[in-house]
């Protein structure tokens, strides 16, 4: 017990001194230099030259999340997935074995607003690997008989992914906070709708959705931008606009006139797993930077607020923290942990307690300083990699900001007084008409849960979304 505490203590000693040493090197740091150009098709490219190591970092984004799915929950998530289902000139097998071979790795997944793609490789393999990238995105097939495989393997992990909590809380977040609107859409979908899905329903959601003219894509790494400059040209400049015309949602109207429960029945269950929020705010929100600083000490990092008085004082749970979800147009604040059965009330009393003391405390010079440190030591790190730096790019495409988010940085945050923050948390931190989702044993809890809320009883054995 000694040494794990020694250890403890040597472990944050040298993350306060990392901290430190980054905070003073932040003020230096500048987004490195781009190209950004647009094909005739209207893709957008970003090209970035970073030549500490001989590897490439592909990133592409398109508007095909899960917004588009309609009424087949998890269409473009599995659609994203089988981009590798075999293309016009590569079968699924030889797309593994072509990436296998040069030791690169790549990934293609679906969100909630958008999909996308990943890859890293060695420059020596840019010329086998990038025309394989490219038919991933412009010439996917959707074999029948890797679709059936990818489908099969997609029913399963729904069905596993419930024995965990944690990893399905937040669709039933997103289905209980939205509700009718997109942004209540199941990214995974449930075992009754992925089950009917056809490799045509895929086909067809592709040549919708996968649009040049509204998507990007980025390379970050160790090459010659005018000669990359002509490689992708050449191998996207054929992707062919769609007809259909692709728009963003509304923002949806918040039906929080009360406080409400969503109680989902497990059991099994030894833990309760809770969300608690409200609504939030657009990635484009003028207060962003703001936002993040007080978080950072609500419930942000390890010694926020939130994880101070429910891990560290009293030992309720093994980390509680918060965060704002930011979508394009809307978004949600949360607050997140799990506990015992048993620690389940003073947990949410706790937590509450917390709520209170933002809302009541006013934040001193001290405690802002050192979230301001905080964020500011952290953030050159965060964009370092060719990897990090790809999908920087992207996600400035995506949710249009530019470099000055980057490079304004350190004197964005540290213009962040007491007063300014003060006055985000009354405006924008919620305090009312909270809403609380909650996994765990009905029996144990549900009484618990009904201080909080009306509630609302779902099985987890059904379909997310069913009863409520």
């Amino acid at each position: 017990m000694l040494k794990y505490i020694q250890y403890i203590f040597f472990t944050v000693a040298v993350i306060a001194c990392c901290t430190q040493a980054n905070a003073q090197n932040a003020a230096k740091y500048q987004l490195p230099q781009y190209t950004k150009f647009q094909l005739a098709n209207g893709l957008t490219v970003y090209l970035m030259e970073k030549h500490t190591v001989p590897v490439i970092s592909v990133a592409a984004i398109i508007p095909a999340g899960a917004i588009y799915d309609g009424s087949n929950a998890g269409l473009a998530s599995l659609t994203a997935n089988c981009l590798i289902c075999g293309t016009k000139d590569y079968t699924k097998k030889q797309i593994e074995e072509t990436f296998d071979f040069a030791g690169a790795d790549y990934d293609t997944y679906g969100t909630k607003e958008f999909a996308g793609l990943t890859a890293t490789l060695a420059v020596k393999d840019e010329d086998k690997l990038l025309p394989v990238i490219k038919e991933m995105l412009v010439d996917p097939v959707f074999n029948d008989s890797d679709f059936i495989k990818e489908k099969k393997r997609t029913l399963v992990n729904l069905d596993q992914a419930k024995e965990s909590p944690g990893q399905v809380i937040g669709l039933y977040w997103d289905k209980f906070f939205y509700g009718d609107h997109v942004y209540g859409n199941i990214v995974t979908g449930t075992v009754s709708s992925v089950a009917p899905l056809a490799s045509t329903d895929l086909r067809n959601f592709y040549q919708t959705y996968y649009a040049p003219q509204a998507s990007a894509i980025t390379l970050v790494g160790d090459f010659n931008t005018a000669e990359m400059k002509k490689k992708i040209t050449q191998l996207f400049n054929d992707w062919k606009k769609t007809t259909a015309v692709i728009t963003l949602p509304a923002a949806p109207t918040y039906n929080v006139t009360s406080a409400k429960v969503l109680l989902v029945n497990k059991d099994d269950a030894r833990e309760t797993t809770l969300l608690i929020g409200n609504k939030g705010v657009a990635r484009n929100n003028l207060d962003y930077i703001s936002l993040q600083v007080i978080n950072t000490i609500f419930g942000g990092r390890f010694t926020s607020w939130l994880n101070e008085e429910l891990r560290v004082k009293s030992g309720l749970t093994y980390g509680a923290g918060s965060y704002f979800d930011y979508k394009r147009n809307g978004g949600a604040f949360l607050i997140s942990t799990h506990t015992a059965n048993a620690t389940t009330a003073p947990t949410l009393e706790k937590i509450m307690q917390v709520i209170t003391q933002l809302q009541t405390q006013p934040i001193d010079d001290t405690t802002l300083t050192s979230a301001k440190n905080y964020m500011i030591g952290l953030f050159p790190p965060r964009f370092q990699g060719s990897s990090q730096l790809a999908g920087l790019l992207t996600s400035m495409f995506w949710y249009g900001y530019d470099e000055s988010y980057i490079n304004n940085f350190e004197a964005n945050v540290n213009a962040v007084t007491a007063s300014k923050a003060n006055e985000i948390i009354q405006k924008y931190f919620p305090k009312e008409n909270l809403q609380f989702v909650l996994i765990g044993k009905s029996t144990d809890i549900k009484s618990i849960a009904a201080k909080y809320g009306t509630v609302t009883e779902v099985q987890i054995k059904d379909d997310i979304g069913k009863g409520y």
